[in-house]
């Protein structure tokens, strides 16, 4: 494990490009192998906006990472946090306590508050309005949306009391998991069940990308399903039931252009249906 942290506390930003290009390259080769829907479209075309968004968040996260080295340094330097508080433990535990809380605080807190207050589910909305969710779809984020991710990890490195290496950990560990649970693969009703346990797993995360409520604001986790089975967010739903999107923007032309879905935020909010149908 200490190996792994050394790794990942001095990881060559090649090797976090390989990562990313890495898991969408496998992801997009299985869908083609067992995909959970058979959809009609033009795969590189639908994944060029997608891939477009993937640029922008790493654009928007390479100027301010140093804020994550210097924030991570002083938690360190000053005994600040959680993890600091915590008795002497194995270094596993510390690490996956550490990743178990900056998942919390990073990821499923800002979902989760993206969905309630109406102009962060504007810039949101950028991600659900993809009709054909693959694995392209995962780092499919407004640029806006980015530096509010950005803000609440920042805010997770303070709380928590991380380290850098934790926190490189984490985001590598979010990328592959986000590319894994949005991607278009069919896994077998057992095994997706039982994943669903302990992470987010494919059949549970396309639950969340329903086009209605109250689908859509369910499953907020992102490596962890445990957020949503404790806090009350978790829903179930046949795959045979799903569709994508958001039905109050329907429309699949403009949910594809880059131009449009820049301006999504600043759109006029419409109130989502509210339904116990699917």
């Amino acid at each position: 494990m200490e190996a792994i942290l050394n790794y990942f506390e001095h990881i060559p930003s090649l090797h976090r490009a390989l990562i990313i290009v890495g898991g969408l390259t496998i992801f997009w080769i299985i869908e083609g192998i067992v995909p959970l829907f058979g959809f009609k479209y033009h795969k590189w075309k639908h994944a060029v906006p997608n891939i477009f968004f993937t640029l922008t968040t790493i654009l928007v996260n390479l100027p301010l990472a140093f804020l994550f080295l210097k924030s991570s340094d002083w938690v360190m330097a000053n005994n600040f946090g959680i993890l600091n508080w915590l008795p002497t433990m194995p270094l596993w535990l510390y690490t996956l306590i550490g990743v178990f809380l900056i998942d919390f605080i990073g990821a499923y807190l800002p979902h989760l508050i993206e969905h309630k207050v109406k102009p962060l589910w504007m810039i949101h909305l950028v991600h659900h309005s993809d009709h054909k969710v693959d694995t392209t779809t995962a780092n499919r984020h407004h640029p806006l949306e980015s530096i509010i991710r950005y803000i609440f990890t920042l805010m997770g490195i303070f709380i928590i009391g991380t380290p850098i290496a934790l926190v490189i950990l984490y985001q590598s560990l979010s990328v592959v998991f986000t590319q894994f649970n949005h991607a278009n693969i069919k896994l077998p009703k057992k095994l997706d069940k039982a994943l669903s346990y302990v992470i987010v797993s494919p059949d549970m995360h396309k639950v969340h990308h329903h086009y209605r409520l109250p689908y859509t604001d369910s499953n907020y986790g992102n490596i962890f399903s445990v957020w949503d089975r404790l806090l009350g967010t978790y829903k179930y739903l046949d795959t045979e039931k799903i569709i994508y999107g958001v039905d109050v923007f329907p429309d699949e032309k403009a949910n594809s252009n880059i131009g449009e879905l820049l301006k999504q935020p600043f759109q006029k909010y419409k109130r989502p249906t509210m339904t116990d149908q699917s």
